[in-house]
């Protein structure tokens, strides 16, 4: 059963390499073919330790070292968010495979959440266009793991290493219709540029009747009430045109003061 009760929507797939390196998940062509001299010795006796304070560094920078070793080649990418309760037989769902594969044609990596909806859409779309699909998966209490089109993939224990990823290693953010998930990522995004902690990251919202609702509250309260300021507005930017998409996201990566 998937995350909201649904059962999973199985595909005839042909048989793809698949290599996992720790939380590391490689397929298809990003298989190494190198093995590696590596012993990895178990831990006998009480285990205590794992759950103090000063040890759970140990593990949070081991997923840091993790992640920056396995994503630190990727070439220019964007990260595309999404609902994993998007049905593939959605619109939304098609937009995200267009999105996916607009990106992937345009010479960018997709990054996703690594799950399915509309993330599994943008991965997918990638795929079919053969540019590299990530996926930056999460622990949950409910297992979704890491959808058949991620050709890159990491499982992260912890949210805030997962968004330093995103962050680092994404050039611009394409936002699909999504809930508290989706939203969590579209206000970090948006506060790192806010307060200048991120330069020239452009977030796009991909959908104008789901995101239009939201837009208008925070014209008519955050705004109107002084909670933030118009130009805040100019964080983002709103459309359903895929085309649009890919300009924004050109005209970011331009150095500042370029003429067209």
């Amino acid at each position: 059963m998937t995350a909201n009760g649904d059962e999973p929507v199985r595909r005839a797939r042909k048989p793809f390499p698949e290599k996992r390196k720790g939380p590391v998940l490689l397929r298809r062509d990003q298989v190494e073919t190198k093995t590696t001299d590596q012993a990895l010795l178990d831990t006998t006796g009480p285990t205590d330790w794992l759950h103090t304070d000063p040890w759970r560094v140990l593990r949070i920078t081991s997923e840091f070292v993790e992640g920056f070793g396995a994503l630190a080649k990727l070439p220019t990418a964007i990260s595309v968010f999404g609902s994993a309760r998007t049905k593939p037989d959605s619109p939304e769902y098609q937009s995200g495979v267009e999105i996916g594969r607009a990106l992937a044609e345009a010479g960018y990596a997709v990054i996703t959440g690594g799950g399915p909806g509309a993330m599994e859409a943008a991965n997918k779309g990638a795929v079919e266009a053969g540019g590299l699909s990530v996926g930056l998966g999460i622990e949950l209490p409910f297992e979704q793991g890491l959808n058949e089109y991620v050709d890159l993939g990491l499982n992260f224990r912890y949210f805030f290493v997962r968004k330093t990823m995103f962050v680092k290693y994404s050039q611009g953010f394409v936002v699909l219709p999504g809930g508290l998930g989706t939203l969590d990522e579209l206000f970090e995004a948006l506060t790192l540029v806010q307060t200048q902690k991120v330069t020239r990251f452009p977030v796009i919202l991909f959908g104008s009747a789901y995101w239009g609702g939201l837009v208008e509250w925070l014209k008519s309260t955050l705004v109107a009430e002084g909670k933030a300021n118009p130009d805040d507005l100019d964080l983002f930017h709103v459309t359903d045109d895929i085309a649009e998409v890919l300009k924004v996201l050109e005209e970011a990566r331009k150095p500042q003061g370029t003429q067209v």
